[in-house]
């Protein structure tokens, strides 16, 4: 018999399916819950970043989502210190995709103060990118006292300027402007032919670039003494503006041939270029306060002779000071001879900073009284034929010959036609050697029978005594040079022949 069900046991039994269905959903859901991996925790300096950003923009942050809002954290950037954060607005639809036009950035430092904008602003014109990694050590006592002479030398070029108009005749009304234009032009003119006389000196630019540096600065100083002079004698104005334009000119391709070399030791990297730019912008800036601190100086008229004797001497020994600072890593004559004296004495080589203030920057390149000559002509090394073959048997391995000159005081090193640039450097060492065993002989002969005359001469070194000492040298020089070679590049020294300008005469 067919039981017709009431509406309510059919409305009971929907009811408990749902139930069951409900439970098996929650269950599933609960399932894949406790198998998903948990979420990475964000790296420290990320999450601390992210508060930043959460905060900057008012809302809370949960991973990588802001709480209370649909700000999505792309990617965290720093630039010099200072950290952005790009954000970007979910779309909502589909996950991983934003809507148009949201992506920004925000920064998570607050701005910068005017001061601290005006320093930065200043630091991008005057200090290399990368500062003070990018350079050496020396760049900024280097930097300094350039900026200190530059600050001299346009205080001091108001006055010069002054004294140069007064007395070619710009205050006067005698004089016509057809004649100053050519005064003017005829003295530009000579100084440009003392340029190009001066460039002639070339390859001495790079060996003695210290040398030349400090001179150009003492030739500028000339010039500029002789534009003062002017206004004591407007009569010789031409001959005496063309005489300084001539220095000044020489001077300033002494400083322009030098700057390069320079710069390239201060750079680290191929940064170069920076370092030459920012360089020249501290220059030019300082001569600009110079100048401008001269010219209210000039208006209260100070005595002319002594303001500029009180610039000249700050420029002077802003200069020594600015070539001192320089620490170079080429073994030229000076500095080789400095590390030999070193090595000879207490076995060791000096490290760069110490070889370079060890230097003397007052041996001028073109003073030819020097004790020691490299690549000598052969007339001038020997004065017989008999004193070179005693010694040309000591010499058969080797690319050169060294031997001393007793009528000249000088020890000569001259060099074999197929020397090799290291056969150049081990003949320059080997002179470095004879030099200290005739100096340290000659030191203990004059000590225990002349002690009035320190200085060896031709008497304390007889022809026996010579071959025995040249001998002894060979053995030294043999034993050692290896040595010094090592010891000089674990100071960080480059040894060149080139930079120590051996003569071009050699033997055949």
């Amino acid at each position: 018999m067919k039981i017709k069900s009431s509406p309510s046991q059919t409305l009971s039994s929907a009811s408990s399916q749902e139930a069951r269905l409900l439970v098996r959903e929650t269950l599933r859901i609960s399932a894949n819950l406790a198998s998903a991996p948990a979420p990475a925790a964000p790296p420290p300096v990320a999450a601390e970043a992210s508060r930043e950003l959460a905060a900057a923009v008012g809302v809370g942050l949960a991973g990588e989502q802001f709480v209370g809002s649909s700000l999505r954290l792309i990617c965290c950037e720093e630039i010099d210190g200072r950290r952005w954060q790009y954000v970007a607005e979910d779309e909502g639809s589909a996950p991983g995709r934003f809507r148009k036009g949201s992506f920004r950035a925000v920064g998570l430092q607050s701005p910068q103060s005017p001061a601290d904008e005006f320093m930065s602003f200043v630091r991008s014109y005057v200090v290399p990118d990368g500062f003070p990694d990018s350079v050496t050590p020396s760049y900024v006592p280097y930097m300094t006292w350039r900026a200190l002479k530059h600050f001299f030398g346009g205080a001091m070029g108001v006055f010069t300027t002054r004294s140069l108009l007064n007395s070619v005749g710009i205050s006067k009304n005698t004089a016509t402007s057809g004649a100053v234009a050519i005064n003017w032009i005829l003295k530009d003119g000579a100084g440009r032919v003392g340029k190009m006389l001066f460039a002639r000196q070339g390859k001495k630019f790079d060996y003695d670039l210290k040398q030349l540096r400090i001179s150009g600065d003492l030739l500028m100083e000339l010039g500029a003494g002789l534009e003062l002079a002017t206004s004591t004698v407007p009569h010789l104005f031409l001959p005496l503006a063309c005489a300084a334009n001539v220095v000044k000119n020489v001077a300033a391709v002494t400083s322009t041939s030098t700057r390069t070399p320079i710069y390239k030791a201060f750079a680290r990297g191929e940064n170069i270029g920076d370092v030459t730019a920012k360089g020249e912008c501290v220059g030019n800036l300082a001569d600009l306060l110079g100048t401008g601190l001269s010219i209210m100086i000039s208006k209260r008229n100070p005595p002319l002779v002594r303001t500029f004797a009180l610039l000249s001497c700050g420029y002077i020994f802003s200069s020594y000071q600015e070539v001192k600072s320089v620490v170079l890593h080429t073994l030229n004559r000076a500095r080789f001879s400095v590390a030999v004296d070193s090595f000879l004495k207490t076995g060791q080589v000096p490290s760069l900073r110490e070889g370079n203030m060890k230097e003397s920057i007052f041996t001028f390149p073109w003073l030819k009284e020097r004790p020691i000559v490299l690549g000598p002509r052969f007339k001038d090394a020997f004065q017989d034929a008999g004193a070179y073959l005693a010694i040309a048997p000591l010499f058969e391995q080797e690319k050169y010959i060294v031997t001393y000159n007793p009528s000249k005081d000088k020890v000569f090193a001259l060099l074999k036609e197929k020397a090799k640039p290291d056969d150049v450097l081990k003949a320059a060492y080997h002179a470095h050697v004879l030099l200290h065993f005739l100096h340290s002989s000659n030191k203990g002969w004059s000590s225990s029978e002349t002690p009035q005359e320190p200085s060896y001469s031709s008497p304390a070194v007889s022809a026996a005594n010579l071959e025995d000492r040249i001998a002894k040298s060979c053995e030294m020089v043999l034993a050692s040079y290896g040595h010094f070679k090592s010891k000089a590049a674990e100071q960080g020294w480059v040894m060149s022949e080139s930079l120590l300008n051996p003569g071009r005469a050699r033997l055949c």
